[in-house]
């Protein structure tokens, strides 16, 4: 067990004290005597804020970390804009009533006083990073989330103390008094010291989550450096004698204390590894390190001591060991530690980049404020800027179009990326196979296929149901017209229904020539197969040819001209990547480039400030001048580095080959986008059939439904017309004389409320289909007809027992007439329930991706749905 546990102590950094300061009279006296009263009373707002900023940013912190931080950032903004608008400055015309005093963090007594915005900038950057340091000190380090969190906060105060040293330290520390804190050493030093905290924090995770020895080793020894860093820093000036002891003490034993963690680490990899020797020099260096570190160790706390303590066992344990296996197994002679090389590091932390965070450049504040003449002034500057880039930035497009023209020339990277079998494709042909591949590729045709057999089989069902039907009501009207002969007045069936079955003929027509066009698909896909069966490879670059090295080598160099030649292109990338890191930073620059705060105090000539300031970008473009000779140098390397190539390796035969195969592929993709959308008409075609015959077949069952009704309302007159004709008929046949009695397959009379005495007004001999109730209304249920008499005893006939057929002669007197037509009893509107997966009730059938002839006819016309009758 090592001494990771028990370290953890930290530090955290006190903020800066300051006194009050008005900073809204002086302010916005110089509005009023620079611009005018308007302008001063337009800013009125932004007085006040700046002023509670201010006011907030002097008292007692707030209780909560995040909301000082929250303050010290938003003050921070305010000054930047401040700065811009404001001359701070003893000077007569510039804001000069404004002092600003604050105190060394370190050395309270201490104090700098300014009239210098940068010191207030400074002082509010410092404590920015402070309340970070107290923000990750507070979190609870003894879980994985709080030490990251804590790590984040650490990595935070870094951020701001660097921000401070690269931008504020300076300024606030010329020709004026001045305190140690804000120095450049002093934040310097404390960013190195927060980031050791922060990587310690890491280190203590990977502890946790149990990384190998070897990582463990790394992230230690990265831990120590930056203490030392930190360490040196403190032991020189000015901050030698600035600092208690115990913060040098602290740093010190820190170092030490992570460096022979790093060896102990690495001494436990090394052992597994069985390097006796360089572990046991390793171990000896920890040791003797903390043997020296422990002699200073006075006034340090117990936590760390016992931390050093405990590692020091460790280590002499394993060095103990070592040393014995050495003896009596290995005798390796010993490295003196002094000759070993430095232990591996691995930084996983890095100042926070403050620049986004702190960008005042979308705030609103003093918006207003800007003078004309350096309004016009900054205008023309930047005109000049923008120059500037725009001229650097054509050249290097310029390079990199060019860069890309010669290699697509000689026909690179391709051809090196085939010789180690990493073919590539045209990007557009490779999004069109990976189209085709999503889409299900060739092997999923077959699916679709059957789906297409599967919807021609339920059409074909639905055809055969509906004809069924009408077939069955036309049977069943003949047998009553056969059995009652004239008084069987109503039309015939096959007059009512001439329009249905000429649309179900239409409709088989249709579907047979549907059949045809499938088959005509199943043979293409059929004889097509092979073409298409590259497009089922994955990854499709396997397909292509690779480039086959020489079968013979008389000296065996094309390893070397292939590995000259990819070097060449690793450079040219680099180039590449050089050039857009140029361009970036142009960009940049020009964010940054702010002149304005010098224009506003510029006394001078605007033109020699101009010339001045726009020098900044003359190292930029000498590096892209540089870039475009050296890219230009190289490419006439390449050139000639593969030719050699291109001879050596027969590339014209692999192009010919390559080519071959590109047109291969593109074929299987024509081939599979026709097929496709062969397919897609299809599947379209089948669903809206199967909706027009649905269609139909709800017209065929109403009017089934109406010639039910019909008919039981004439059975009823024909019966009373021959009631009167027979007394003994009566007698012997029931109510109804003139008629047969019916057979047991008669339905059982119904209850006395469905006969009623008086008769029902005759219907109409045909109902229109359009008239009756559609598929989604509600429909009134009709009740069962008025049966014929059924003789005691008789039930009701099997379900699905079929009608005489048309034309049979009636039965003989004494037996049962035809069984009635059940439609009555069933729903009224029959639904097919078998409609299967490829039906869609919403017609949201996906358009096909493709364009091609459609195989398919257009369904006949039909009224409603997808048809205009």
């Amino acid at each position: 067990m090592a001494s990771s546990a028990l370290s953890n102590l930290m530090l955290a950094i006190h903020e800066k004290k300051t006194t009050s300061v008005d900073l809204y009279r002086p302010l916005r006296n110089y509005v009023t005597f620079t611009y005018s009263e308007r302008e001063a009373q337009l800013l009125e707002d932004d007085l006040e804020s700046l002023k509670q900023l201010r006011s907030d940013v002097e008292r007692i912190p707030d209780p909560s970390p995040a909301a000082r931080r929250d303050l010290l950032i938003s003050y921070y903004k305010a000054l930047c804009l401040v700065e811009t608008r404001f001359p701070i400055s003893p000077e007569k015309h510039h804001v000069n009533a404004v002092s600003f005093v604050w105190y060394d963090a370190f050395k309270q007594k201490h104090k700098s006083t300014q009239q210098n915005i940068h010191l207030e900038k400074a002082a509010v950057l410092f404590n920015l990073g402070a309340n970070y340091s107290q923000i990750g000190l507070g979190h609870d380090r003894t879980t994985v989330d709080g030490r990251r969190q804590a790590s984040h906060a650490f990595i935070g105060a870094a951020g701001a103390f660097a921000f401070v040293r690269d931008n504020e330290a300076t300024k606030a520390t010329i020709g004026q008094s001045s305190t140690v804190d804000v120095s450049v050493e002093c934040v310097g030093m404390l960013e190195r010291l927060m980031l050791a905290q922060a990587q310690e924090c890491v280190f203590e995770n990977t502890i946790a989550k149990g990384s190998t020895p070897g990582v463990c080793a790394k992230i230690a020894r990265q831990v120590g450096i930056f203490y030392e860093e930190a360490l040196a820093q403190l032991t020189c000036a000015p901050l030698k004698d600035h600092f208690e002891k115990g913060w040098i003490t602290h740093v010190q034993l820190k170092a030490a204390l992570f460096y022979c963690e790093a060896c102990y680490r690495y001494g436990i990899e090394l052992h597994e590894k069985e390097e006796i020797a360089e572990e046991i020099a390793r171990l000896r260096s920890a040791s003797s390190r903390l043997a020296e570190a422990k002699k200073s160790s006075r006034g340090a706390p117990a936590q760390l001591l016992e931390a050093m303590n405990k590692l020091e066992a460790s280590i002499n344990c394993n060095l103990d060991r070592a040393v014995k296996e050495n003896d009596r197994v290995y005798l390796m002679r010993v490295p003196n530690p002094a000759s070993l090389s430095p232990l591996p590091t691995f930084s996983m932390v890095k100042p926070m980049n403050m620049t986004e965070m702190l960008d005042a450049s979308k705030e609103k504040m003093f918006a207003i404020l800007v003078p004309d003449s350096s309004a016009k002034a900054l205008s023309r500057y930047t005109e000049m800027v923008d120059d500037v880039i725009r001229t650097q930035a054509e050249r290097l497009q310029q390079a990199s179009e060019l860069t890309r023209v010669r290699l697509k020339e000689m026909d690179l990277p391709d051809s090196i990326l085939a010789v180690d079998g990493s073919s590539t494709l045209p990007v557009d042909l490779k999004d069109d196979v990976e189209a085709v591949q999503i889409s299900g590729g060739p092997a999923g045709l077959e699916a679709e296929l059957q789906q297409l057999r599967d919807l021609k089989r339920v059409n074909h069902e639905l055809l055969v149901q509906t004809e069924e039907l009408l077939q069955k009501e036309a049977t069943e009207d003949a047998q009553f017209r056969s059995q009652f002969g004239t008084r069987w007045t109503r039309p015939q069936s096959s007059t009512l229904t001439k329009n249905l079955q000429d649309r179900l003929n239409r409709f088989a027509a249709n579907l047979k020539q549907a059949g045809e066009s499938d088959v005509k698909i199943e043979r293409s896909v059929r004889e097509n197969s092979a073409l298409m069966s590259i497009l089922d490879q994955r990854p499709i670059e396997s397909a292509v040819p690779t480039l086959a090295r020489p079968i013979m080598s008389l000296d065996a160099t094309e390893d070397a001209i292939v590995g000259t030649l990819k070097q060449s292109l690793r450079q040219l990338e680099n180039l590449g990547a050089q050039r857009a890191g140029l361009e970036d930073m142009l960009k940049e620059m020009k964010r940054k480039d702010d002149i304005l705060p010098k224009l506003m105090t510029c006394t001078g000539s605007y033109e020699d400030m101009f010339r001045k300031e726009i020098s900044k970008y003359d190292h930029i473009c000498q590096d892209i001048s540089q870039n475009i000779e050296v890219q230009e140098q190289l490419l006439m390397q390449i050139q000639a580095q593969n030719e050699e190539f291109a001879t050596l390796f027969n590339l014209e035969d692999y192009k010919a080959s390559r080519e071959k195969c590109y047109k291969q592929i593109q074929a299987g993709i024509a081939k599979y986008r026709e097929i496709k959308e062969n397919i897609n008409e299809g599947l379209k075609f089948y669903v809206t059939l199967q909706d027009a015959i649905t269609n139909v077949k709800q017209q065929c069952s109403d009017f089934v439904m109406t010639r039910s009704i019909q008919c039981r309302d004439m059975i009823e007159d024909v019966q009373r017309q021959m009631s009167g004709m027979s007394f003994q008929d009566r007698r012997n046949s029931g109510p109804y004389p003139s008629v047969h009695q019916p057979t047991a397959s008669s339905s059982p009379p119904p209850p006395e409320s469905q006969n009623p005495s008086h008769p029902h007004p005759q219907a109409p001999y045909y109902r229109p289909p359009e008239q009756l109730s559609r598929p989604g209304y509600n429909v009134p249920p009709y009740g069962p007809p008025p049966p014929y008499h059924t003789p005691h005893g008789q039930g009701p006939p099997p379900h699905g027992q079929a009608p005489p057929p048309h034309g049979q002669a009636p039965p003989p007197h004494g037996q049962a007439p035809p069984q009635y037509p059940p439609h009555a009893q069933q729903q009224p509107y029959p639904s097919w329930q078998q409609q299967g997966s490829y039906y869609d009730p919403h017609g949201q059938q996906p358009r096909p991706p493709y364009s091609a002839q459609n195989p398919y006819p257009p369904p006949p016309n039909q009224g409603g749905g997808y048809y205009r009758q």
